[in-house]
């Protein structure tokens, strides 16, 4: 039935000369199946740049929204509107609540600094303040120019990443809700309190299980891990980031890593490394909404398209994508 259906999709995706890209989080047969695979930096790049006026774009809401905002032109299609936990956790209206909340603090001089993990709504706000968009692929360059600005950085929506860059360019950094007034005001870098709720099932009490039980074991970790995870890990990474460093560590290294369970699982299949990769977590840490994507979910919705009863496709307001652009193009600029 798989490959029918994969030969079906392949006849569409000609047909309609569609490109076809997914999230590294995707499951393997929509993985496999895709004309590019990569993190949201490398997605919004590619899809954007692409050749191909169709974009059949396997990953969440926020990721398809960004593509549709950097190439309007495009037209933009997704078997699933998944949802992003940590990118509904914050909208327009609640960004404007917590800038009022600043200004109340006297707090003015603000920089705007949001995850892409957020919908275009948030980065349409953060563009018409003069702010950007980061990746945890290019958070730490992004970053690093943020500080230079001389402001008060407001990170959204990801408290953890937030906090993280923080404590590695040594900052003092709050969080909305949970820091007192006090410490927002003297804080360099004021968080949303957002999180993945993936990335935080990883704990301490993981790692110490691991270097028990191994002395030599790397603990590899992504930026949305708790802070207390992070200090304690021996990389932190993007999916990218963290995929290139595996691969180049010795065969008999042993790594346990700290991310969503699909890409995990497919780095132990590589190179023979099954029993020298771990998953830093005793329960399985796997996106629902990541793992929605069907190989019929994507035969379906092209399907439709090529009968001219396209749904699912991304449609944002103009004055939406001309905000959000200038946040979404600034990051760009500044990852070259």
């Amino acid at each position: 039935m798989n490959n029918e259906i994969i030969n079906k999709i392949l006849d569409l995706k000609k047909d309609l000369n569609a490109l076809i890209v997914a999230h590294y989080y995707q499951r393997d047969e929509i993985v496999k199946l895709a004309d590019f695979c990569g993190d949201s930096l490398e997605l919004a790049r590619v899809a954007s740049r692409a050749e191909q006026d169709l974009i059949v774009f396997c990953g969440v809401s926020f990721m398809g929204q960004s593509v549709k905002v950097l190439s309007p032109k495009k037209r933009v299609i997704m078997p699933r509107l998944a949802c992003c936990s940590m990118a509904r956790m914050i909208d327009s209206s609640y960004f404007d609540i917590s800038i009022k909340k600043l200004n109340s603090l006297g707090i003015d001089n603000i920089f705007p600094m949001t995850y892409i993990n957020s919908n275009a709504d948030v980065k349409a706000k953060v563009g018409k303040m003069g702010g950007v968009v980061c990746t945890s692929a290019n958070a730490t360059k992004i970053f690093d120019y943020a500080l230079s600005l001389n402001k008060k950085i407001f990170f959204m929506p990801d408290r953890c990443l937030g906090v993280n860059l923080a404590n590695k360019n040594n900052k003092l950094s709050s969080v909305l809700g949970q820091s007192s007034d006090s410490e927002i005001i003297d804080s360099d870098v004021i968080c949303y309190d957002g999180f993945c709720s993936v990335h935080q099932l990883f704990s301490v009490s993981d790692i110490e299980f691991y270097k028990n039980k191994f002395s030599d074991i790397l603990i590899v970790t992504h930026p949305e891990c708790d802070p207390k995870v992070v200090e304690k890990s021996d990389f932190v990474g993007s999916t990218s980031q963290i995929i290139n460093f595996i691969s180049n560590l010795p065969k008999d290294a042993k790594v346990a890593v700290g991310t969503e369970f699909n890409l995990v699982n497919r780095l132990t299949k590589q190179d023979n490394n099954k029993e020298n990769i771990f998953v830093l977590s005793s329960s399985k840490p796997e996106c629902p909404t990541m793992n929605e994507t069907t190989l019929q979910d994507l035969y379906n919705v092209m399907r439709a398209f090529k009968d001219e009863i396209p749904y699912n496709e991304i449609e944002e307001e103009l004055s939406t994508i001309e905000y959000a652009s200038l946040a979404l193009n600034k990051m760009l600029e500044l990852s070259r």
